[in-house]
């Protein structure tokens, strides 16, 4: 229960108790606080083996550190009726990246282009059938009056 609180703030603890309740009244207050643990630990373990009851026979083997999602977790995993460990185990992530990484760089590298690697990937360059469309280049058709003014300065 107090598993974090270390030697220097048990003394400080103790020397604000002894101030706040005087120590005439410490022992008392001391064995009322002990009590009142005690009382909260027989209603926790009454409540628990009520819910035990109601819940039937089907979950016999019901934990209530199950209901915290890590531990019910950890505890599906260590018993891997369905493979898991050899799944995790057969999957590296970081090969997987590489491997992806690699198709990549060889994709750029081997299509014969005048732009920019920049250019080259963005969704913007390439055309409705997947090639590669000059964005430098007015489209047919077009005349020069129905565009806005371009300003360099601006962009």
């Amino acid at each position: 229960m107090f598993n974090d609180i270390g030697p220097l703030e048990l003394v400080t603890i103790i020397v604000l108790a002894v101030l706040v309740f005087g120590p005439d009244k410490l022992p008392k207050v001391i064995q009322d606080v002990m009590r009142t643990i005690r009382k909260i630990r027989e209603f926790s373990e009454s409540a628990k083996q009520d819910i035990r009851n109601e819940l039937g026979p089907e979950f016999k083997d019901f934990e209530f550190e199950d209901l915290n999602l890590k531990t019910f977790i950890r505890k599906q995993i260590d018993n891997d009726d369905l493979g898991l460990k050899e799944i995790r185990n057969g999957f590296d992530l970081k090969k997987e990246m590489a491997e992806i990484k690699d198709a990549a760089h060889s994709r750029e590298s081997d299509s014969p282009s005048s732009s920019s690697s920049s250019a080259s990937s963005s969704p913007a360059s390439l055309g409705s059938s997947g090639s590669r469309v000059d964005m430098t280049k007015r489209p047919e058709g077009s005349d020069r009056d129905d565009r806005p003014p371009f300003d360099v300065d601006a962009t």
